[in-house]
């Protein structure tokens, strides 16, 4: 069965990524297009995009794109149906759980500059009120 094909302006839609971002990626080695057209127009499938979903779920959390490429080779290793001794496995899953925890702790400190900065904007608000001005609440 032939996986559907997407140019990069639809894989862009569906991402929220610019074009400019995606060939970023691409030379930086992270995502690869599946195909090309016969007018040498890049094609994606589904696998790309969920490539490309990873990297944008990963970059506001502070990853670097070597980062991002070490946990995308670790994913793709353990998701290739390769025969992997369990030592191999092992250390794969291990990598995976290492960023699975650094991506929990940025989380955290994001949860609690959210909270600082909402905090903050309630504090404006009021001080607005206070004044009789009108707020336009954030």
């Amino acid at each position: 069965m032939d996986e559907k094909r997407m140019q990069i302006g639809e894989v862009a839609a569906r991402t929220e990524l610019s074009l400019r971002t995606i060939r970023h990626y691409e030379e930086a080695g992270l995502v690869i297009p599946s195909a090309r057209s016969q007018g040498g127009f890049r094609l994606y499938t589904e696998t790309d995009v969920a490539r490309l979903m990873v990297i944008r779920r990963m970059k506001p959390l502070g990853f670097t794109l070597e980062q991002m490429r070490d946990l995308l080779d670790a994913t793709d290793r353990l998701d290739s149906g390769a025969a992997l001794d369990g030592g191999e496995r092992e250390a794969l899953l291990e990598r995976v759980r290492a960023y699975r925890q650094t991506a929990s702790e940025q989380v955290d400190k994001l949860r609690v500059q959210l909270a600082r900065a909402e905090d903050f904007a309630a504090t404006l608000s009021a001080r607005l009120d206070q004044e009789g001005a009108p707020a336009t609440r954030v």
